[in-house]
């Protein structure tokens, strides 16, 4: 038997200030506080919630994780398709965030390179695909950055 499952229910990052991570989600990405977490009276934690289909986030103050946990891609967002991904990258260009731009991936188009302030990577891939992999089928793919950036260059321009 199959258990049956309902997608992620949440993601949980630990940051350095609460007060600054959740305005970066809220004006990067249109994220909401949704719950407030206390311990002996103390804010330690946020839910957040995206009004147009982002993932749950929950933020936990723990400064000593946060910063070991900087740099790694943990999860990557779902954003419809190219277009919607070329608006976001336009929005985050906007706001004078650094990214990686929007590119062909092994299955989809990805924006990587997006950095909270506590470093952890934020990434966006689309659940529209370029590529279908059919079930009971696996698709190997091998060196997928240089694969992908080969593809890529041999796309037709436009």
């Amino acid at each position: 038997m199959i258990p049956r499952l309902a997608g992620v229910h949440h993601v949980k990052l630990p940051v350095s200030d609460l007060s600054r991570s959740t305005e970066w989600y809220q004006v990067r990405l249109g994220y909401e506080p949704m719950v407030e977490f206390r311990e002996s009276d103390e804010l330690v934690g946020l839910g957040l919630r995206h009004p147009d289909g982002g993932p749950m986030l929950a933020l936990r103050l723990d400064p000593e994780k946060a910063k070991a946990a900087a740099g790694f891609d943990y999860f990557s967002i779902g954003v419809p398709d190219k277009a919607a991904m070329e608006d976001l990258a336009r929005h985050l260009d906007e706001l004078g965030e650094q990214h990686g731009g929007v590119h062909f991936a092994s299955i989809g188009w990805i924006l990587p390179l997006l950095h909270d302030p506590d470093g952890h990577e934020v990434r966006f891939y689309t659940v529209e695909s370029h590529t279908e992999v059919p079930r009971g089928t696996t698709r190997s793919i091998t060196d997928p950055r240089e694969t992908a950036e080969a593809h890529e260059r041999n796309l037709p321009s436009g």
